[in-house]
């Protein structure tokens, strides 16, 4: 599920329970690109929820992990300072 962070907390519990025997599946998104401002996003509901099940695992990049034209990098990097 790519852009996840656009997801409502009822749309990714409906995505995370069709999780097959022998399947993994990967959730991607970035809060700080959520285009639903008067909703809560179901990617920041997830992670408050399913933080403390094994097996369920969050990874969070930074600027330094972007690999496209370097300045995205610093682009992220002004809004991630802007943010603190």
């Amino acid at each position: 599920l790519d852009e996840a962070q656009n997801s409502t907390p009822e749309q990714m519990k409906m995505f995370l329970t069709r999780l097959g025997f022998n399947s993994k599946m990967v959730v991607t998104g970035d809060l700080t690109q959520r285009d639903l401002p008067r909703t809560r996003s179901g990617l920041a509901d997830a992670e408050r929820v399913l933080g403390d099940i094994d097996d369920v695992s969050f990874c969070r990049l930074s600027g330094k992990d972007v690999v496209r034209h370097c300045l995205v990098a610093a682009i992220v990097t002004a809004y991630d300072r802007a943010d603190a």
